[in-house]
């Protein structure tokens, strides 16, 4: 799917620009998921595990993505520099097409400012417009307090933990919660 051009004002007065990624953002997506995952030890991977991905394949991946009708992914850009993106995906099984899952990143630089309101904002305007769609689904890992409460202010709540779910880089395990909204 694409998702049309919206620009809102964040908390600091500058603006930002949501949008579909496009072939041309795919060297800037690669830095960007890169970056990310190097800031937080909670997103599901790590730095390293892009480093044989090429534009070539991130053209493949955003080209894929804006085709697909049971997928959503939004970029968020200010002052021309990729902030942030989320997804949500649709199922379409005869017996969990009521369901939605989401996940979501943002560079350290852009926390505080509203982006990922609105981002969740979108993906569940999105979830609503779509005939039968009755819950959106994500996770997060043990820690994420920061997550937990964007997740939590946009309607979300825990649903189970699956214990030892994650290994972190230094042996450790944590756990990984589920969380659902309501539509």
């Amino acid at each position: 799917m694409v998702f049309e051009e919206i620009r809102f004002p964040l908390k600091d007065g500058r603006e930002a620009l949501l949008r579909s990624p496009r072939e041309e953002d795919a060297e800037e997506m690669l830095r960007f998921i890169t970056r990310a995952s190097g800031e937080t030890a909670y997103l599901m991977c790590y730095p390293e595990e892009f480093a044989d991905f090429t534009p070539e394949q991130e053209k493949a991946f955003i080209n894929n993505a804006r085709c697909k009708p049971n997928e959503l992914m939004i970029a968020c850009f200010v002052d021309g520099k990729l902030a942030g993106n989320c997804v949500i995906s649709f199922r379409t099984g005869m017996k969990d097409r009521h369901r939605a899952s989401a996940a979501i990143a943002l560079l350290q630089a852009y926390w505080n400012l509203g982006i990922g309101t609105r981002m969740f904002e979108e993906m569940i305007r999105t979830a609503k417009d779509r005939d039968g769609v009755r819950q959106i689904e994500l996770e997060f890992i043990e820690g994420n307090s920061r997550a937990r409460g964007l997740y939590e202010k946009m309607g979300f709540r825990i649903t189970g933990v699956k214990p030892d779910a994650i290994r972190m880089k230094d042996g450790t395990f944590v756990n990984e919660y589920m969380m659902l909204k309501r539509l």
